[in-house]
């Protein structure tokens, strides 16, 4: 039996009676909305960025960062297994070369006693094959220059030339024992150049997740501080333009055709449009980042008081996931995991 309605007390229904939905149903309880979720969040979901830096004697803090550092060693192994615990879906791994061992062409990203491919076979030694070890496969890091490719006499950055320094890396970053490779230059062919390295050095099981639609964004200046970037100038001219949401569809499909694994939209929050469409498109698993200055700002906004913290962690994770993320990249992975679990 419905209420009984004054007039004005409800809106009128064509056939008089009222109501026949009532959505809030659906809400009433913590186990009737986990019963009618519509997307998960689970710890397999989750990959944890890592920085490991050379010449230091213990973790460093990154200021921009709170509560993220530059690893030794020896406590990149301790909180890579710490995540793996919490049942993190893999590591991705960063390496900070010491200043005076960056060059033009970026030689310690290849060199096997380089500093990230040390983290990368320490990794491999410690954890096996228990999680996805993944690497950033791009030479800014490592380029005195701090751009992610060679450069030409006037300055630009030589496309084809740094395809060959990418294989190399690749190559090198498959020996310390990554699983996957995640080129993330922007350079065109960079997908295919790798897979034909890969194979032709026998690496034919080492996978790649394509940072296909990469964006020049303003959310990555703490990740500078996090790499200690050389950087003079702006990406502009190889990341992709914020203006644009058809060319992310052609960066995606070019990295499908030349072989990619997985593809990956960077940043996330601000390209959660992007992310759906790519999503939507996609035949391989769609990765997404949340990066640097999307983790300062609610770092930042909570520390002043202003949001719940974990509240806004949660919140920004699933919307991610919600866009159409089948894994999110994420400097919270380990500690969101734990809530998970």
């Amino acid at each position: 039996m419905f209420p009984t309605r004054r007039d004005g007390d409800f809106p009128a229904r064509r056939d008089g009676d009222f109501p026949a939905r009532r959505p809030r149903r659906l809400r009433g309880t913590p186990a009737l909305r986990r019963l009618v979720a519509e997307t998960s969040l689970e710890p397999r979901h989750l990959v944890f960025p890592m920085f490991i830096a050379d010449g230091i004697d213990e973790p460093r803090p990154i200021s921009s960062m709170p509560g993220v550092v530059q690893h030794t060693l020896d406590s990149l192994r301790g909180a890579a297994t710490d995540a793996v615990a919490a049942g993190v879906g893999g590591v991705m791994l960063f390496g900070v070369p010491r200043a005076e061992d960056k060059d033009a062409d970026g030689s310690g990203a290849t060199d096997p006693d380089g500093i990230l491919n040390r983290g990368l076979a320490a990794l491999k030694a410690e954890l096996g094959d228990s999680t996805v070890l993944m690497a950033d496969t791009c030479l800014d890091e490592f380029t005195d220059h701090g751009h992610c490719g060679v450069l030409t006499a006037d300055g630009q950055v030589d496309n084809d030339a740094t395809l060959a320094r990418y294989v190399d890396m690749a190559v090198a970053q498959a020996e310390a024992g990554a699983h996957l490779l995640g080129p993330s230059g922007m350079m065109d062919g960079q997908v295919a150049a790798i897979r034909e390295g890969l194979d032709a050095a026998g690496h034919v099981d080492v996978g790649q997740l394509a940072y296909s639609a990469k964006y020049a964004s303003a959310f990555y200046g703490p990740f500078r501080e996090a790499v200690g970037s050389s950087l003079e100038g702006d990406r502009r001219t190889y990341q992709q333009d914020p203006a644009n949401r058809r060319e992310s569809r052609l960066e995606v499909d070019l990295d499908l055709a030349e072989g990619a694994d997985l593809v990956m939209v960077k940043p996330a929050m601000s390209y959660l449009d992007v992310l759906r469409e790519v999503a939507d498109r996609s035949t391989v698993p769609v990765a997404a980042y949340q990066i640097s200055g999307e983790y300062a700002m609610i770092t930042a906004a909570a520390q002043n008081g202003w949001i719940d913290r974990d509240a806004a962690v949660l919140e920004s994770l699933l919307s991610i996931r919600r866009a159409g993320a089948d894994i999110v990249l994420t400097y919270w992975a380990a500690e969101a995991a734990g809530w998970l679990g």
